[in-house]
C-alpha cells in the first residue's frame, strides 16, 4: 500500500526530490560519472557506491555531476568502480571503493579539484 500525501508541502518535497533525481542523470555538466554495474560490480558493492554518491552528493550540495551507469569495464579484480570524467575530457577509473573511499573522492575530487591518485586503477 502506498503513503498517502497529506499536504500540499509534502507534494511539493516529494516533487523536488524526484526532479533532482532526474536532473542527476540527464543534462551536460561540468563532471560525469559512470558506475559500473556488471554483474561482477553488483557483486563486489557498486549498488552500495552508488547510492553513496546519491546521499554525498545531497549532502555536499554537488549539483555539477551527471551520474550515469554502465556494464563491466573489463577490470573485475577492481570492483566496485566509476569513472570520473571532467570537463576536461580527463578520466578517471576509481576502483576498490567502498563508500568512505566515496566520500573521500567527492571533497577530494569533485569539489576539491584534486584526484585521488591512491584510488585510480586506470587513467
Amino acid at each position: 500500500m502506498q503513503k498517502k500525501i497529506k499536504s500540499p508541502q509534502e507534494l511539493k518535497s516529494l516533487r523536488d526530490k524526484a526532479r533532482s533525481e532526474i536532473d542527476m542523470r540527464t543534462g551536460q555538466k561540468e563532471m560525469r560519472i559512470v558506475v559500473h554495474m556488471g554483474t561482477c560490480g553488483i557483486a563486489a558493492g557498486a549498488r552500495g557506491v552508488l547510492e553513496e554518491l546519491v546521499e554525498e552528493f545531497g549532502r555536499s550540495s554537488v549539483n555539477n555531476v551527471t551520474l550515469l551507469m554502465s556494464g563491466c569495464l573489463g577490470l573485475c579484480d577492481r570492483e566496485p568502480m566509476f569513472t570520473l570524467t571532467d570537463k576536461s575530457g580527463k578520466e578517471y577509473c576509481y576502483g576498490g571503493l567502498n563508500k568512505q573511499k566515496v566520500r573521500e573522492i567527492v571533497r577530494e575530487h569533485i569539489l576539491g579539484g584534486n584526484p585521488i591518485t591512491g584510488y585510480i586503477v586506470r587513467t
